[in-house]
């Protein structure tokens, strides 16, 4: 299905929206998470929303680049007073992600946008690393 640079922007914008959220959902997560068994994964969640800041910034950047305006809505994050409960939400944000980015690769390369497809695999990479880090805390190593 072809894709209009317009229905891009778009689809970036929600990816930003979604970067935004995920933001504010880790920070929130690694405020309240407690226990010693959570310790090293409360550390992580740090590092995942600063690095999720970091492609929300790259996303804005790109889209301002291809004539858009980056979004300033931020989705509802998601929050639980169980430990288990907020990463099993972490994880299917991040899932999430993923199948929006390797979306939006393809979609990105429809386009002949090969520089932010490059940008998007870069995002696409962290989240996987996201993904595997929260399934480990769960306990739910998959492996191929």
């Amino acid at each position: 299905m072809a894709i209009s640079k317009e229905n891009l922007l778009d689809l970036l914008n929600l990816d930003l929206s979604q970067e935004y959220r995920a933001i504010v959902q880790y920070t929130q997560h690694s405020g309240v998470m407690s226990g010693a068994a959570y310790n090293s994964i409360q550390k992580e969640l740090i590092i995942h929303a600063g690095e999720e800041l970091q492609h929300a910034l790259l996303i804005a950047d790109q889209i301002d680049y291809l004539g858009g305006v980056p979004t300033i809505e931020v989705k509802p994050a998601q929050i639980s007073a169980d430990n288990d409960t907020m990463l099993r939400q972490d994880l299917e944000g991040e899932n999430d992600a993923i199948k929006r980015y390797i979306a939006r690769i393809k979609q990105a390369e429809q386009l002949d946008l090969f520089h932010l497809a490059q940008k998007l695999r870069e995002i696409l990479a962290v989240e996987q690393e996201h993904a595997m880090d929260l399934e480990n805390a769960l306990g739910k190593n998959k492996g191929f």
